[in-house]
């Protein structure tokens, strides 16, 4: 005879949103076409390849940044960019793969926030003390930085302090 489990919506809740976080794939579509990716190791081949600089387009659009503001945390100045993005160059691998873990901590983001956009936006502007007092948008610049600041909204959504 089987022993029935005993209900406990907290458990149920987290469960949920477990199975809900359980993101497939992600995606960028530039006008080239789309770059998608499933795992770490989709991930690796793509930072090896490099991507397009206009993937920087698309994330200053996803991250509600300037394009400028997208470059000075990667460092790359204006005249390079232009130009690289005229020979239709790619980014070096640290910068593909920065991108690309922007990606994912965006959809996370919004994902945490219920798919509320604006108020994920907003939280990335503002300090955390989670953080130390940092802003999350300014944690950008690194691979590091950006798993800090999922890290905080991974306590954000299981309900502690961030």
């Amino acid at each position: 005879m089987a022993v029935a489990e005993k209900f406990n919506p907290r458990s149920s809740i987290k469960r949920a949103k477990a199975q809900s976080n359980a993101q497939t794939s992600w995606c960028i579509e530039v006008p080239g076409g789309k770059i998608s990716w499933a795992s770490s190791m989709d991930r690796i081949v793509l930072i090896r390849k490099g991507l397009p600089y206009e993937s920087l387009e698309v994330i200053s659009a996803r991250t509600a940044l300037p394009v400028k503001r997208v470059l000075d945390i990667l460092n790359i100045p204006q005249t390079t960019y232009n130009k690289r993005k005229r020979d239709k160059a790619l980014l070096n691998p640290r910068d593909s793969e920065i991108v690309l873990l922007w990606v994912e901590l965006l959809d996370f983001g919004v994902n945490v926030f219920n798919n509320e956009s604006e108020k994920f936006q907003r939280w990335l502007k503002k300090s955390n003390v989670s953080l130390g007092g940092a802003i999350p948008e300014s944690l950008f610049d690194s691979v590091t930085g950006i798993q800090e600041v999922r890290n905080s909204l991974n306590r954000l959504e299981y309900g502690n302090m961030a």
